[in-house]
């Protein structure tokens, strides 16, 4: 299945408005309405599979404008669950893949908060989350990999992070990978592990941070601004605790 969706965010006297919400199935996108939504400044826009999905074979891109002075909270609802396909004549099935790709401009902040993805047996995932930020630009982005369902060996995912300055070069070009057996269990990666996860920090908050470490979980600044905290756990409730107090060692 392929699929595209858009999703378009402005500032209009004080409060950040959803101008464009195109969203095609497996994906549908849900702006929070009401007293709620009414009563908060920056939009929340809810990521809601809508079907089986990531599923062998999808091709899900979404595209999210930011605008100067606009503030995105892009969140999820549940755990997304890559699932293998149908096999083709040959034994061999083709990956699923998502990509994200944003642009934040001056003052404009996206906060990008989806549910775990929890990658099953024989399933193959890729996933691309492409940012680029004018140079007043805030970013928030998690990701959060668990490594098969209990008891359960994973299929492979790779996700691929990155960001860049829109007049300057990369902050962040990271891939990560799970399900290869030996890159699991070294101590350089999972270190067996079942849950990795990471937090991309970019903002005036987060111009200086110095590299830290805890149980579990490291804080690396980036070159220029920003910084990437990262976390490995055996259950996805203690990545986020982990990964929470690497955000917290951020300032």
């Amino acid at each position: 299945m392929r699929a595209c969706a858009e999703l378009v965010v402005v500032a209009r006297e004080g409060r950040s408005v959803v101008t464009t919400l195109r969203a095609q199935s497996p994906l549908a996108l849900v702006p929070r309405r009401g007293v709620t939504g009414a009563s908060r400044s920056e939009a929340v826009v809810h990521l809601v599979g809508s079907a089986s999905t990531p599923l062998a074979g999808d091709d899900v891109t979404l595209t999210v404008t930011v605008g100067a002075g606009a503030h995105l909270i892009l969140t999820g609802v549940a755990a997304a669950v890559a699932l293998p396909g149908a096999r083709r004549t040959d034994g061999t099935t083709r990956p699923s893949r998502t990509v994200l790709r944003c642009t934040v401009d001056d003052g404009g902040s996206l906060t990008y908060l989806p549910e775990p993805t929890v990658v099953t047996g024989r399933a193959h995932h890729e996933a691309v989350l492409d940012v680029v930020l004018a140079p007043t630009a805030a970013l928030r982005a998690r990701d959060v990999l668990v490594a098969g369902r209990t008891g359960e060996r994973p299929g492979r995912c790779r996700g691929t992070v990155r960001v860049t300055e829109r007049d300057g070069g990369p902050l962040l070009v990271q891939t990560q990978e799970i399900g290869d057996p030996l890159l699991d269990d070294s101590p350089a990666h999972l270190a067996g592990h079942r849950v990795l996860g990471t937090e991309v920090l970019v903002g005036p908050a987060h111009e200086q941070v110095p590299a830290s470490c805890g149980d579990g979980w490291s804080l690396s600044p980036l070159p220029g601004r920003g910084a990437l905290a990262t976390a490995v756990a055996h259950d996805a409730v203690t990545a986020a605790r982990r990964l929470a107090e690497a955000v917290a060692a951020a300032g």
